[in-house]
Parts: C-alpha cells; structure tokens; sequence
C-alpha cells in the first residue's frame, strides 16, 4: 500500500484557495460567503445573473467565457459580454412565445453554444430548466419530459427526429419546440416546432431578469443508475452558493484559470461544474463537442492550455487502457490540479496520474439530491488515495446508523455505517417531483442520509464502502465493493473491475468479481487462477472473490457509475429494472 500523497508549495504553482486549517474551517460561515453574490439590482438572487450578467456588467465582460471546440478542430470564443446578449435573446424569444415562469424547459443538446443559451436563458426567465443527456434514446427522454411535465423542449434538428417526432404525440404537455441545426445553417422545421435561429435572429439583445429568490425552484436534474422509475430532484437559485464555494475550494478555480469538466451537461456535474460553477467564479471553460478519444483529449489538454480538470473515474480509466506512452506524446505545462467524480476513484488511478500526468487526481465525493460537492481531496491537503477526503468548509457529514426507534446514533472513527450530512446547505435539492413520501425519508431530524456506506478514519478522511445495496453480507463480514475492487485493480492486467454478493446457504453471500482486462490481455484459466489468488493474497480468504469471470466491458451508466445491481440481476436472471441511463445495454 503506498503513503499518502504530499504537494509540495514548490509544486504548486498558485496559492491554493483553501488552507485546510481548524482555524480556517472555524471562521467559515455561509452568510460571510454570500457576499461575494451580487444579488439582483432589484433584490433576490438569480443564477443565470450570477453566473454571467455580473461579470458582463464589470471589468470581466471581455473575458471569454465559453472556449467552444467543434469536431473538426475549429474553436469560438464566447466572451461574457456576448454570452450575456445571447442567453438574453433566448428569454426573450420564451417570453414572445408565451412561456411563464416556473415552465419547465427541457434542453436536449449537444456541447455547443445552444445547450448554454437554453440553460442560462431559461434561469433568466425563471423556468426551471433540466438538460438531457443528447444520447438518451426516445424512451427516457418521454419518461422524464412525462415525470417533469415539460412544456417547452429545446434541442438539434436532428435529435428531434431521431427521439422526438416519434414520441411527441404522447407528451400533450409539450408544447413549444425550438430546433437549431448542428451545423449553424438553415433548420427544416417539421410540424409543430420552430427555429431557434430565426427568432434569435429577431429578438432583443436587452432582457429583465425575472425576480428570483434564493428559494425560487431553477433546476431539474434526474438521478441515474437505480431500479424503478427515475427521480427527479429540484434545485433553487441559492444552490448559486454552492457551487461559487465548491468551485473556489474543492476545484482551486481562479480567475485566470482555462478550466475543463468533460462532464456532460445532461448529468448533474456538467451543469453545476461543467456550466455554473466556473462562470460564476469568471473564469473560461473549454467546451468539447467530441466525443472521448485518448489522443484528443491529451491534445485538448495541451493545446488549450488546460490549467484545472475535472473529470470522472470512467474516463481516467480509459486513458490508463490506453497506455501512458500516448500521455507522454504531449505536454501540459499549464496544467495544475486533476479532480474526479462520478463513483469512488481507486487507488490505482490516483497513482496513475502522478506517475503518467505528474499530477495526482483528487477525488471527491457528491450526489445529484446534494447539489454540490460536499467531501473532498482538496489541493491544500495531503491526498490518501482511495479516499473521498474531508468534508469542505460548511458541511458537517458524520457516520450513523439507525436505533430501534428510528433515531440517528453517530458512529466512531473506523466503524462502518451511513454517510450522513447536517442540513441546511444551499444546495441542498428541496424536494423529488411526484415523490413527497420518498423525499422525507431522505431526512432524520437535521441530517440527510445518502444512502453510501462508508467509514471515517482517525485523521479525519472519508472512505467509500458502497451503497447499502451493494454491500455484501458473508459469514457476519461486511464487505464493501470498493474495498475488493480496488484491490482486483491493482494487478497488471486489469482494467476495470466490479464485484457483486450472491446467496449462499452457508455463507448468506459470497463474493463473484467480473474483471474487464486491459488492451492486448485475453482471457485464460490461468489468469482467472492468478486474479483469485491475487485477491485472497490482498485481502484474505473471507474477503476476496470465490467466483471470478471476465467481461468485455462492465455494465456502467452514462454518468460513469458501475451498475452492480444490474450484474447481479443478470447473474440471478432477475428483473434488470430501469436501464435508461445504460451505456453499454449488453
């Protein structure tokens, strides 16, 4: 096991935003930090207005905003200033068409200068806005327009008719859709829908920002990756805090940082870390259209001059199978921090980016119904790999487990139970559409249950054990899918694994490891011998794998996360339930 990672301040080549201290975290209040919102010039808080109107107004309106890559090599800068004009146009164009506040606007786009115009345009008008992954297919996006009761659908030509039209008469509710052509020319608009060029065209540069508060509902996002039908969690305006201190704190953003969260939109990072945070915070994004390719994204990084990346487990993954002699063509001088989220980033991979990049990736850990990240590997803090961190400045998170009559009792260091968090924070989703009984059950007097297992150790750090559904139950044992993975990791031939618990009479569980190898790697009765005797050497024999089979690839949402329940339906030939958000589907 190697030691914790140490940035040294020669390593560093800006002073990091957070110090880490007791006595910084002593003086941290929410309200002091909300000094640093302008608020609306007529009282109240909006985030599109926060995000980019502040600093159009202010000495940053020339600043680029949105660094806009297309798939062919050409790149658009978008400055604050005409980021402002453009999103004021869209809320305007919504308001000649009729829409209200408090509609909900479904934006079904591509990374590209729409998606961010839909986005802060409908914040502007005060929808409540919910970006869709641009991959779904017809079924989960008639089930979330459906669940959200969306009125007005903003997306490409293209993914119109190849997800929309053929859905479009089973969403009465739907009724504005605004189609722009991928290509910036002219759109063929089919019965019942509009161009977005052409009333962009027509409408005004200048735009009243509706008044919002802090309590005004502004997001939609859907949770990913459970069975059942998907849960719609509500986001306010004042989750502008959040992000602005997350962003600022867990991501080390400044101003003149060139910032990159490869994040998509449709998924909760990639609008409250690939959108938000870094315009609130004035800084420049990159805005890739492309979809993941090793060699592009190492040349994204080099010649855009990427300063601060935030990306997920699945991608770094991808570029470890790739192979560090293609990291090692390019350079990134400019490039400082590494962040990851999207499920717990293994030990490995943490090692990988110091040894391949020069940097390591710090992780840090988060859900769609928190709204922000709430613990973190921050820059100022020695990393322990494997680890979620600490939690930042203004949230109080504690290990719990539930007594006979319901109540909380907090649990000691080393002792594994639930990951709880101490509302209020101003991210906080306020609530699941449709779902009130659900949404109570989220909560025990003052603290949120995230439903994550996980440990504290004595010094303070976070340590994933998994979803109380995923952890497995063997001759008393609690084992933790992290904890085995990770280790199945750590020999050479492995690219990604996952591990499941199926029932034994003996037992009650027993562990069964699927292992994705690595490029160049096949399959053999000795290899699936050596993993297994790797695990019990790691781990012991009442932890490690009793079962072992390989996988081309693992089963794993779009958003990153490995979907365990879905291997254990398959293995027990069980219902699959919601596979919606499915990557791969087989």
């Amino acid at each position: 096991m190697r030691p914790a990672i140490i940035r040294k301040p020669a390593e560093q080549s800006v002073t990091p935003n957070w110090d880490d201290s007791a006595a910084a975290r002593a003086a941290f209040s929410w309200q002091a930090q909300a000094g640093e919102l302008c608020g609306l010039p007529g009282g109240g808080l909006n985030l599109a207005y926060e995000a980019v109107d502040r600093h159009a107004q202010g000495r940053r309106r020339q600043h680029v905003a949105l660094r806009l890559l297309d798939r062919n090599g050409g790149r658009c800068d978008i400055s604050y200033a005409r980021l402002s004009s453009l999103s004021n146009r869209f809320a305007n164009v919504l308001k000649g068409l009729g829409v209200q506040p408090g509609e909900r606007l479904f934006v079904l786009c591509g990374r590209g200068l729409e998606l961010y115009l839909g986005v802060l345009g409908g914040l502007k008008l005060g929808c409540v806005v919910c970006p869709l992954f641009s991959a779904f297919g017809p079924e989960p996006i008639e089930t979330r327009l459906r669940i959200g009761e969306g009125s007005v659908l903003l997306t490409s030509e293209a993914l119109y008719r190849r997800k929309v039209a053929g859905i479009r008469e089973r969403l009465p509710q739907l009724r504005q859709v605004l189609l722009y052509e991928d290509n910036g020319g002219a759109v063929d608009t089919p019965p019942g829908t509009l161009s977005l060029a052409q009333l962009l065209a027509e409408a005004s540069d200048d735009f009243a920002i509706t008044p919002t508060t802090a309590d005004t509902p502004a997001l939609l996002h859907f949770t990913s990756g459970t069975t059942g039908t998907p849960k719609g969690a509500l986001h306010v305006h004042g989750a502008a805090l959040t992000h602005l201190v997350t962003g600022k704190y867990a991501l080390d953003l400044h101003p003149d940082d060139i910032y990159w969260c490869s994040a998509d939109p449709g998924w909760v990072t990639g609008t409250s870390y690939g959108i938000l945070a870094p315009l609130l915070l004035g800084v420049t994004s990159v805005v890739d259209s492309g979809e993941f390719d090793a060699e592009r994204w190492y040349s994204i990084l080099e010649t855009q001059g990427v300063s601060v990346w935030y990306t997920a487990p699945t991608a770094i993954r991808m570029l470890m199978k790739a192979g560090a002699e293609l990291a090692r063509r390019h350079r990134f001088p400019r490039l400082r921090f590494i962040a990851s989220v999207g499920e717990p980033l293994n030990p490995e991979a943490v090692w990988w980016g110091q040894d391949v990049l020069g940097l390591p990736i710090h992780d840090n850990w988060w859900q769609t119904e928190t709204g922000g990240i709430m613990l973190a590997n921050t820059l100022a803090m020695p990393i322990k790999p494997g680890s979620m961190g600490k939690p930042l400045p203004g949230v109080e998170a504690a290990i719990v487990s539930r007594d006979e009559q319901g109540g909380l009792i907090l649990l000691g260091d080393e002792t594994v139970g639930e990951l709880a968090l101490k509302q209020p924070w101003p991210a906080l989703f306020r609530g699941y559409l449709g779902q009130e009984e659900r949404y109570r059950r989220c909560f025990v007097g003052d603290w949120y249950l995230s439903g994550d297992l996980a440990r504290r150790d004595a010094d303070g750090y976070y340590w994933f054990v998994g979803r109380s559904d995923d952890v497995i139950k063997s001759a008393g044992h609690l084992i933790g899918p992290f904890e085995v993975e990770s280790a199945l990791l750590e020999h050479p031939a492995v690219a990604e694994a996952a591990v499941i618990g199926l029932p034994d009479a003996l037992l009650g569980e027993t562990v069964k490891a699927f292992v994705s190898l690595k490029s160049g790697i096949e399959p053999s009765a000795a290899l699936h011998d050596e993993l297994l005797g790797h695990g019990r050497k790691r781990l012991g024999a009442a932890v490690a794998p009793k079962a072992l089979a390989f996988l081309p690839d693992l089963p794993r949402t779009r958003s990153g996360k490995l979907m365990r329940r879905l291997l254990k339906a398959r293995e027990l030939g069980l219902p699959e339930g919601d596979t919606s958000t499915l990557e791969n589907p087989r």
